[in-house]
């Protein structure tokens, strides 16, 4: 019998698409209307018609008419897409240090508040500190586990999209978020999963599967196999802040009615964790529309 998707997996399902987090950004950084995002992208009309069509079926933007003769449409974001920022900024930061083969350099980013270039850091809601990997214990909650957080399905990938369209812009990203087992390998990997056996006995997933999976994050550096063992190397690790702001994002947006899919505690303050993002410059907490590429 199918088990009921939980969080993790309804966000992948949603959010693993090559173009749906590039329109959602573009939007957030001020993109309305259809034309706004050709100018932006280099996607095809019928491949931004149908991602538009489909972020207002899932409420991410809601589409408003702003001329009657001939009708025309505008795109604007809902709480729900707007509330993404903290994952598009994890993820524009970790491409832009750690991916060197963007055909055009990702621009850094610019905080309004204090006018400088900054780089985003996770702190923890409940006691403000600084969080890294190691400072987290993770455990399933009542809607969680490894079978009900595997989207059904294959999620939508372009044949060699990640050198052309959305690919080019966020290349390894998509490895991660576009392949429904790529995110959970590399969850696993966190939690301290790294012999073959440990990745294929917890998610369930083909030996192809894995082998597939683990070739290509240790093609890219995000792990490093040594004596049999997948271990995340430093750029791996700093794509931490895009799984935390992701299963943030998911847990607010796709809540269970037994409860959560994944409790965090942070280890220092002893309390259930939640991320908040600040500016590595003046230190204070990040707003999504006080940030600007530089």
């Amino acid at each position: 019998m199918p088990v009921e998707p939980n969080a993790v997996a309804r966000m992948l399902g949603l959010l693993g698409d090559e173009w749906t987090l590039l329109i959602v950004q573009r939007a957030l950084l001020g993109a309305r209307r259809y034309g706004d995002f050709v100018a932006a992208l280099p996607v095809s009309h019928a491949v931004l018609s149908h991602r538009l069509s489909s972020l207002t079926s899932d409420e991410l933007l809601v589409r408003r008419e702003y001329q009657t003769n001939p009708p025309r449409s505008e795109y604007l974001v809902t709480p729900k897409g707007r509330s993404l920022w903290p994952m598009l900024t994890s993820i524009w930061e970790w491409e832009r240090r750690w991916v060197p083969d963007h055909t055009e350099a990702l621009p850094s980013m610019t905080h309004g508040e204090c006018g400088n270039e900054f780089a985003p850091a996770v702190t923890c809601r409940a006691c403000t500190g600084l969080v890294g990997d190691k400072d987290l214990a993770a455990q399933w909650g009542p809607s969680g586990s490894w079978a009900r957080s595997i989207p059904s399905g294959s999620n939508r990938r372009r044949s060699g999209g990640r050198r052309s369209g959305a690919g080019v812009l966020f290349p390894q990203t998509m490895s991660v978020m576009g392949d429904r087992w790529a995110f959970a390998l590399l969850v696993a990997a966190f939690v301290g999963a790294s012999r073959f056996t440990d990745f294929h006995s917890q998610l369930g997933a083909p030996p192809a599967t894995i082998a597939g999976r683990l070739t290509v994050f240790t093609g890219e550096g995000i792990l490093a196999n040594s004596d049999g063992r997948y271990r995340l190397t430093e750029k791996g690790r700093a794509f931490f802040p895009v799984l935390l702001c992701a299963l943030e994002w998911a847990q607010r947006w796709f809540q269970a009615s037994e409860g959560p899919a994944v409790i965090l505690t942070h280890t220092e303050c002893g309390r259930q964790f939640a991320p908040v993002l600040i500016c590595d410059q003046c230190r204070e907490p990040l707003r999504g529309a006080r940030i600007q590429p530089s």
